[in-house]
């Protein structure tokens, strides 16, 4: 994809014993990246080494405390780009579909959710059950909060570093666990991005089965998880403001439009039902 724009991107990468498969993520990505930023959860395999070897201006953070959004928050706090990048050591998520997250954030939105559920999506590795969960958290969250996602559960996002802020992610280096240090830190990032009204897009994204290793994602744990984060954020006492502007919208009859694009990049166009 052309180059030409003036920004910067950074791609964060949480990992834990993903020696076999960092290599292989870090090689397929696009040259244009700026800046990569490895979280490592004390692996015990030599991934940091893996991951030295194979991009030598690799930038290192380790984790103060445990999980993926512990991870994720540490990561965002240390990239420097323009644009962030979000993506998994495993291999499940190519790399080149980069480029158009890029292009969507280049095109003037805030927030770019890939999705295995819009034409040109889909995954080799969820199963019926993962399904049926993901469809179910994924309609209570667009009746909730008048959104229009079709994949809440996915890692593979990217957007404008000034949305960090609106994330409202825990500090990255303190060493008591919060809530949103584990598998639930995508859903509560879209819902406050929904919140803050940003500008969001979704992308079609095919999840691969992982090259090496066990996932550590655990169904049943990581689903309630994300189900009592939807209720947190939508019944809590001290409610941000768009939440309560979503109110007023529930009363109008309107939603948090999301864009959907399709698989060939085509204009993007306005979502505006709940799935």
């Amino acid at each position: 994809m052309s180059t030409t724009m003036n920004r910067t991107v950074s791609v964060v990468i949480p990992t834990m014993n993903e020696a076999r498969n960092i290599p292989v993520v870090l090689a397929a990505l696009p040259d244009y990246v700026d800046e990569v930023v490895l979280v490592d959860a004390n692996s015990i395999d030599g991934t940091v080494a893996a991951a030295r070897n194979a991009r030598p201006d690799i930038k290192v953070i380790s984790q103060t405390r445990r999980g993926k959004g512990n991870a994720l928050a540490a990561g965002f706090e240390a990239a420097t780009s323009d644009y962030v990048v979000m993506i998994d050591a495993d291999g499940s998520m190519d790399p080149a579909e980069i480029d158009a997250f890029v292009r969507e954030l280049d095109n003037g939105a805030d927030y770019v959710k890939g999705s295995r559920f819009v034409d040109g999506g889909g995954s080799d590795d969820i199963s019926p059950l993962r399904r049926a969960g993901n469809w179910g958290l994924n309609t209570l969250t667009n009746l909730l909060f008048l959104t229009s996602y079709t994949d809440l559960c996915y890692g593979y996002n990217a957007f404008r570093k000034s949305a960090i802020p609106s994330f409202g992610l825990a500090p990255a280096h303190t060493p008591a666990q919060k809530w949103g240090d584990g598998f639930e830190v995508e859903t509560l990032i879209n819902i406050r991005v929904a919140r803050a009204n940003m500008v969001v897009s979704e992308v079609p994204s095919f999840e691969y089965d992982r090259l090496h290793g066990e996932s550590n994602l655990r169904t049943f744990r990581d689903g309630w998880r994300v189900l009592v984060t939807i209720v947190r954020e939508r019944f809590s006492p001290q409610l941000p403001a768009m939440t309560r502007a979503a109110r007023l919208s529930a009363a109008l009859g309107s939603q948090v439009p999301v864009r959907a694009v399709d698989a060939a990049g085509m204009t993007p166009t306005r979502v505006n039902s709940a799935v």
